[in-house]
């Protein structure tokens, strides 16, 4: 399927893919590019639980208290220095 996009930037979604994803008339998208360069199209509340997920993975900080220097000694399997005598 394809469209044409518009003098002023604008693209019109094919009735079937409105119909399949349920975009009604007035409904808000989000548009995204990908690093492939493919163009996605979802409703906001589609994208809510994938985003909600990183989010709150972000917030949790797994490690916290620790260096990254603590942390790459600890999968070297050294023994950690004492703190300040690096």
């Amino acid at each position: 399927m394809s469209t044409t996009v518009t003098v002023k930037g604008q693209v019109t979604l094919p009735k079937k893919v409105r119909d399949s994803v349920g975009i009604k008339p007035g409904d808000r998208v989000e548009v995204r590019a990908t690093a492939s360069g493919a163009v996605i199209i979802e409703k906001p509340n589609a994208a809510s639980p994938y985003k909600a997920r990183l989010y709150a993975i972000a917030k949790r900080r797994i490690i916290r208290g620790v260096t990254t220097d603590e942390i790459m000694e600890m999968s070297r399997g050294e023994k950690p220095r004492p703190r300040g005598k690096r």
